[in-house]
């Protein structure tokens, strides 16, 4: 199930440039266990739900996740072998801008071993390099 919006303002967006450390959403506020992001990167909504997956599988009984990004920009490509101009592609697939600091999953109700293991596996669907935090 992947995550898109329901509707945008806009249907094509600018790039924009990804500058400076994330200021909001970079501490635990839901669960004990974090991934957080330590680069900037453009995270699709399928690398976010591949990551989802891998921790509800992997951290079954009585866990409770919460995904801290939604991917709300759309990327637009253009078909292949097409000439220069006719104007910008249309929308393919959707990401999520991620600065460095930002908290990307969020766990809780698991003991640590469990939620250290399902998390790692978290972060390797990642395209970035991570860091697992805990609270408490």
């Amino acid at each position: 199930m992947l995550s898109n919006p329901k509707r945008t303002r806009f249907r094509k967006q600018h790039r924009g440039r990804m500058k400076g450390i994330s200021y909001r959403c970079n501490h635990i506020c839901f669960g004990r266990y974090a991934l957080q992001a330590l680069e900037p990167a453009w995270i699709t909504s399928r690398q976010i739900e591949a990551g989802r997956r891998a921790m509800a599988r992997n951290a079954r009984r009585g866990d409770k996740i919460w995904v801290r990004i939604f991917p709300d920009k759309p990327v637009t490509l253009r078909p292949t072998e097409t000439r220069m101009g006719s104007g910008k592609g249309s929308p393919e697939y959707w990401i999520a801008v991620v600065k460095p600091g930002r908290i990307i999953y969020e766990m809780g109700g698991v003991p640590e071993n469990i939620a250290r293991k399902a998390i790692s596996i978290a972060a390797s669907k990642m395209p970035i390099r991570t860091q697992f935090l805990f609270s408490g």
